[in-house]
């Protein structure tokens, strides 16, 4: 890695930081139908506003040792986790990519899905807002990438692969909550189904189905009646296959024909 290529990836890896700590005011005040611009940060416990030092990610939460400055109240462990995780997102994603424009939508893309997958996890709810944030970007990715390249059929096929992901998802939903007369798929999944092809294709898209499906049986069977969040699997699943399509890929090919 080159002394600029480095520069970049510190660079990225700040961004998702900074990112991150914004993702927090996100995933704390849209599921309570808060504005995430105003008010300031503040303290979720007594309300008193933080200082600029109060909110350096990261830094801030240990050197508090985990507590509010004015009421010493505990902050979530969510918060550093969070900010760790969407910087690390960031980084492995510009190791994917590279210093193109198209880095900054997909990076954004996966920040939104991770918004998604802790407030599903927290209050088992898919806000529309972060959903189709997360859709958007992932389309101005395609639009990018087929920009950069000087070919649109990119673009147009990320839209045909949204389309058909996000609509076949619906139809079987319709079919199975016919058949059985109860609500079989949400909105919210059709909707995150159509991020995952526009970024993924159609290939991609089935494998992070079955790799989101195989990772969440562990935790379906260990939870029984309770409910279980699936946006955090499929977040994870189209993650996966993002990073590393091209062996999954040639795996399949060679079990497939041998």
């Amino acid at each position: 890695m080159g002394m600029e290529t480095l520069l970049y990836a510190v660079a990225a890896t700040v961004l998702g930081l900074l990112v991150g700590s914004f993702l927090n005011v996100v995933i704390h005040r849209t599921p309570r139908g808060e504005n995430i611009a105003w008010p300031g940060s503040h303290c979720p416990h007594c309300g008193e506003k933080l200082r600029w030092y109060h909110n350096v990610p990261l830094l801030s939460w240990m050197t508090l040792g985990g507590k509010c400055a004015f009421c010493h109240e505990r902050i979530s462990l969510r918060y550093p986790l969070i900010e760790g995780i969407n910087a690390l997102l960031w980084l492995i994603i510009f190791l994917k990519i590279g210093p193109h424009a198209s880095f900054f939508f997909v990076a954004a893309t996966f920040s939104a899905l991770l918004a998604l997958s802790a407030i599903d996890f927290e209050y088992y709810a898919v806000p529309d807002s972060v959903n189709f944030f997360a859709l958007g970007t992932a389309i101005l990715a395609a639009a990018t990438n087929a920009w950069e390249s000087g070919s649109w059929q990119i673009l147009w096929n990320s839209l045909l692969n949204t389309a058909l992901a996000a609509g076949g998802l619906w139809l079987l939903g319709w079919l199975v909550g016919k058949a059985t007369k109860k609500e079989a798929m949400g909105g919210a999944d059709v909707i995150v189904a159509g991020t995952m092809a526009a970024l993924l294709g159609l290939p991609g898209f089935f494998v992070a189905l079955f790799v989101a499906a195989i990772l969440a049986i562990g935790p379906s069977l260990m939870a029984k009646d309770t409910m279980v969040p699936f946006v955090p699997f499929l977040a994870l699943g189209t993650l996966i296959v993002y990073l590393f399509d091209e062996p999954i890929f040639q795996a399949l090919e060679s079990y497939i024909y041998g």
